[in-house]
């Protein structure tokens, strides 16, 4: 198989694998309750939800990666710093994970009402560095890469000018957000999160799909294949 085309096949498959974590918002509806603490439900759903979350993490370094031999070409610094930019993300997830994990451990540890407060301060914890690491830095993420494939042509415009629109409107939610304007979950947040969403399914579908279109990035690429073959 073409380099090339391994590179497209793993970083769509990748950019596909960060949408596991959708049913959290379902998953994780128990942990909102205001006596969730002292519940005696089942945890398998909200441990279920973290393991999605991982496996998210894990991926979003894995576009990242997968890209940055290309990306770089084009031009480094910002292939750099998508780089870290992803990194960043996955960091902010992981510790998510861990701020719910504490509180299903705290719930399993028979923790009496003065537990209360610390399990909906966790809970708020983890909606903060949701709104950074899945609300900020995401659109971070669009402008650099947006603009490197953009440049590129690597994939058709379309694609990453939906990722450029979409940035800002993410920013401006998460500014609501921050200031109270309305919650994480409402439909406006929803509504501004969408356009950056199908930005990054679509990408992964067409590199899954198609793989990258013909540029003068790519083009040394093909010629040690082409030369090996000869």
């Amino acid at each position: 198989m073409d380099p090339l085309r391994k590179i497209s096949l793993v970083a769509g498959g990748a950019y596909l694998l960060t949408f596991v974590s959708i049913p959290t918002l379902t998953l994780y509806g128990p942990i909102r309750e205001s006596d969730y603490v002292l519940g005696t439900t089942s945890q398998t759903p909200v441990v279920l939800g973290g393991a999605l979350e991982m496996i998210v993490a894990l991926a979003c370094i894995g576009t990242a990666v997968a890209l940055y031999p290309v990306l770089r070409r084009q031009g480094q610094a910002r292939a750099l710093g998508f780089v870290g930019a992803r990194v960043l993300e996955a960091a902010g997830i992981l510790i998510g994970v861990a701020s719910i994990l504490t509180l299903v451990a705290l719930r399993e540890s028979g923790a009496g009402p003065d537990a209360l407060v610390t399990g909906r301060m966790l809970v708020a914890f983890y909606d903060s560095l949701f709104l950074l690491s899945q609300g900020f830095l995401p659109a971070v993420n669009a402008l650099l890469v947006g603009t490197l494939l953009y440049q590129s042509r690597l994939v058709p415009r379309v694609l990453p000018v939906l990722g450029l629109v979409g940035a800002p409107l993410l920013v401006a939610s998460d500014l609501g957000t921050l200031f109270g304007a309305w919650d994480r979950l409402s439909p406006v947040a929803a509504v501004a999160a969408l356009p950056i969403a199908v930005w990054e399914f679509s990408l992964g579908v067409y590199l899954v799909v198609k793989g990258f279109r013909p540029s003068p990035v790519t083009a040394d690429t093909a010629e040690p294949r082409q030369a090996a073959a000869v």
